[in-house]
């Protein structure tokens, strides 16, 4: 049985393998002996020795197994001349003993495979290349006897009394596909079907339920034939009808079926545009009835009936070439379509039909192969359907307005740079309010279904239309220039309209369910922007302030669209552009962040984790104006924020850069001993070399002293502080930082005075365990960024990293600061900063 699954493989083992009684030890014959179940499972029969031999009681050469614990006998099975063996991975041999009697030989060894396989094919007359000895067929030997014998297989007389008769041979000659062949051909030779439906009627007028029952099981049966020639004769004209109404006698249900009714009196096939073509009208009604045929009328075929329906299929599918092919043809026909299409006079029920009837056409040409659809989308360019669409949209109606998008949207996927150049066109000859492009983007705006479902839609669309990706780039023009230049000139406020419309206070002004999805929808591609985008939507935010109308959102009380707030400015971050970082600075756009942290409290969610992933980036990439930033403005916010090392990695930092400023020496100093660490790697290293890959800052995690490993493995445990110390510590200090924030102005317009209001005493250190404390430069000690004392200045004589490495006996303090560095701002021209001026970008 080489078509079932292959049983396991026998596990190897070394040494020798003996049965009882020594009578053998080569592992090589060793194998495991399988058998088939009824739940198509091997099943293991043991475990033996095999051997082949003449067995006088089989009259044959015989392969016999005896069990390797006791020596009896597994297996002993006489190889057969013309059973089918397969040799499968080398080390197995499948076969059948029997119709549902499946047997495996599993081998230890692939040389004893080979042995016993010899031994078959030498009694078979094979050559051992082989992996099968004989050619598989379905039908057993009397049937392929019969099948040679007869020249064709002869029906019944098509006589009402012999009916079952019939429906008993059609059912016998389907599992066999040689029966299946000759009876489809005696079927189509004698006209047989036409016979069938003329005994139908016989029955219908004698009311004869049992023989329509019987033309039922014959006509499906005639269906599983899968043959096209039958199919042509069943869906003629004159035979399609008879064909249904013998389907409508399932002798499985208790009533029949109308599906005649319904075909004649319920489904009305409506002319939009008269169809001179007799033949194109014929091919539209059989592809109608064909169709419901295959999805009502014949019942959901089992597993083992799919694949016989698969000329059914086929039949259908070509059927809808032909008549896209014919009316694409027909020019007085599309272009009486798309005229009455944009024709203020057709009435409103009349343009429905047309536009759906256009939404179906667009549906069949899905069918046609790329160069046929190539043609057929050109065809209906140059009528006019984008102009028409464009007519279309900006009419009352929603269900035509609806169909309308399902057509613009199998436009934009099948030629997004044929929307673009159309739009691009009527822009200058249209004002903005009726381009196409932001018709769509009113549409999605107004969607009035409470789950957006078209309003996803259309935002999928957009998005196809403004990715780069599948612009064109050519000698002469490039679209992505163009038309990136055109979208934010003449769309993006239509698209940010709602967002700036909710954002003018300092949380949403409509906060209901729906709004939110809306503008979660239109960040979401503002986010696609900022990643695929460069200068335009750079543009864009920093001079529309987007970013902070955005991060209002960060108040809504839906969290779903305050995450989308997050992700757009961690995008932003992610850049790493300074015009940006300087935008962000300036306006003071982490307030918005650190407050929702604040508010967020202990709660381990998704915000709490965005919010430090964002800070965490931040410290890795070593973006040194926003660590900066963030330390002088909100350290005393964060200080207290010790179950991850993010925020005292920050300041560590921040320490750092102005370590660097305060010492311009050290950095001589460095670029010395780096000049001689590129230059001189040829010989030994010196002890300093060797101090200066040890405490090498790049290798440093979070820029923490380097200390032995196993201190500092104390040291990092030490330092976590579990979730649940810091929530404790939290509802001591909730009340207090309440009423901080509370007295606080987080919207940008005073920042200086937030930067003040966390520093009404000093405060403790960021851990209180002994090790952190005693580090250097620990975040919280007196003088540090936001104090009243000296804003923004840092203590030398706790500011100094002590770094101590032992290697070789050598101990020796050493600090290096970042490889790569960057002129920040002068802090005390930052902190003098008047109010005034800060306030300024809030009223632009």
């Amino acid at each position: 049985a080489p078509d079932q699954p292959a049983p396991p493989a026998i596990a190897s083992q070394s040494g020798g393998c003996g049965v009882a009684g020594g009578r053998m030890t080569d592992t090589r014959r060793r194998v495991k002996v399988y058998t088939l179940n009824e739940d198509r499972q091997w099943d293991d029969r043991g475990t033996g020795h095999v051997s082949s031999c003449y067995v006088e009681r089989l009259k044959g050469m015989s392969l016999l197994v005896r069990a390797e614990s006791d020596g009896s006998l597994l297996l002993e099975s006489k190889i057969n001349p013309n059973t089918a063996y397969q040799k499968q991975q080398d080390t197995l041999i499948v076969w059948s003993e029997a119709e549902n009697y499946d047997l495996a030989l599993s081998f230890q060894e692939k040389a004893g495979c080979d042995e016993i396989w010899e031994k078959i094919c030498q009694v078979q007359g094979k050559d051992p290349s082989v992996d099968i000895t004989q050619d598989l067929v379905d039908e057993s030997e009397e049937e392929r006897f019969d099948d040679m014998s007869s020249p064709g297989l002869e029906l019944p007389s098509c006589e009402l009394s012999r009916l079952e008769e019939i429906a008993e041979l059609v059912a016998s000659s389907l599992p066999s596909p040689l029966r299946r062949e000759k009876l489809a051909l005696a079927l189509e030779n004698e006209g047989y079907i036409k016979k069938l439906l003329e005994i139908f009627h016989v029955c219908e007028d004698l009311e004869n339920i049992e023989g329509l029952h019987h033309l039922y099981e014959i006509i499906k049966g005639i269906f599983l034939l899968n043959r096209t020639a039958l199919f042509e004769v069943m869906f003629s004209e004159e035979c399609i009808m008879d064909v249904i109404g013998c389907l409508e006698y399932d002798p499985s249900l208790s009533q029949s079926r109308k599906h005649r009714e319904f075909l004649t009196k319920t489904a009305k096939f409506k002319e939009v545009i008269p169809i001179s073509d007799p033949e194109l009208k014929q091919k539209i009604h059989q592809t109608y009835r064909v169709q419901y045929i295959q999805d009502m009328v014949l019942p959901t075929p089992s597993v083992f009936e799919e694949n016989m329906l698969s000329t059914l299929h086929s039949f259908i599918f070509f059927n809808k070439v032909e008549i896209v092919g014919m009316l694409q043809e027909d020019e007085k026909f599309l272009t009486d379509l798309f005229a009455q299409l944009t024709d203020e006079a057709t009435d409103e029920e009349k343009r429905q039909e047309l536009v759906n009837f256009l939404k179906e056409f667009c549906a069949f040409s899905q069918t046609l192969q790329p160069q046929n659809r190539d043609a057929f989308f050109k065809t209906l360019s140059n009528m006019g359907i984008l102009p028409a669409l464009e007519v279309i949209l900006g009419m009352d109606d929603a269900q035509v307005r609806s169909a309308a998008t399902d057509i613009f949207s199998y436009l934009v996927e099948y030629n997004p740079s044929m929307v673009r150049e159309f739009v691009m066109q009527e822009a200058q000859q249209n004002d903005d309010d009726i381009l196409l492009i932001n018709l769509i983007i009113e549409h999605m705006i107004c969607d009035t279904d409470p789950e957006l479902g078209g309003a996803v839609l259309l935002m999928g669309l957009l998005r196809t239309l403004v990715d780069p990706e599948n612009m064109l780039a050519t000698a002469n023009k490039t679209e992505k220039t163009e038309f990136l230049g055109f979208f934010y000139k003449h769309c993006m406020h239509v698209l940010t309209a709602p967002l700036l419309a909710n954002t003018t206070e300092d949380k949403p002004s409509k906060d209901d369910f729906q709004t939110a999805q809306l503008l979660a929808l239109i960040l979401e591609l503002l986010t696609f922007c900022v990643e695929h985008h460069t200068y335009h939507i750079k543009n864009y935010i920093i001079n529309k302030d987007i970013l902070r109308r955005v991060l209002v959102l960060m108040a809504s009380k839906h969290a779903f669209l305050a995450l989308c707030a997050l992700r757009f400015k961690r995008k932003i971050i992610g850049l790493k552009d300074e015009f940006y970082n300087r935008y962000i600075m300036k306006s003071f756009l982490f307030e918005p962040v650190v407050k929702a942290f604040l508010n967020n409290g202990s709660r381990y969610n998704l915000m709490n984790s965005a919010i430090i992933e964002m800070f965490e980036f931040i410290r890795v990439e070593d973006i040194k104006s926003l660590t900066a930033h963030v330390i002088e403005n909100y350290w005393k916010a964060l200080e207290d924020v010790d179950y991850v090392q993010t925020f005292k990695g920050l300041k560590l930092r921040f320490e750092q850069q102005r370590e660097r400023q305060d010492n311009p020496k050290l950095d001589s100093m460095r670029s010395i001993l780096r000049n001689h660490r590129y230059r001189r790697d040829a010989r030994t290293l010196e002890d300093e070399e060797e101090m200066w890959f040890n405490t090498d800052e790049d290798d440093m995690e979070d820029g923490e002293a380097v200390v032995p490993p196993s201190d500092k493995t104390k040291n990092d445990e030490d330092i976590m502080d579990p979730i649940s110390k810091f929530m404790e510590r939290k509802k001591l200090k909730e009340s207090e930082e309440k009423e901080v924030l509370l007295k606080t102005n987080l919207s940008g317009r005073q920042s200086p005075s937030f930067k003040l209001s966390f520093s009404s005493g000093t405060k403790s250190n960021l851990t209180s365990q002994s090790s952190a404390s005693n580090l250097p430069g620990s975040p919280g000690s007196p003088g540090s960024p936001g104090s009243p004392g000296s804003p923004g200045s840092v203590s030398k004589s706790t500011s100094q990293m002590a770094a101590i490495t032992t290697k070789g006996g050598l101990v020796g303090l050493v600090d290096y600061p970042d490889d790569d560095e960057e002129d920040d701002e002068d802090e005390d021209k930052e902190e003098t900063l008047p109010l005034s001026k800060k306030a300024k970008l809030e009223s632009s």
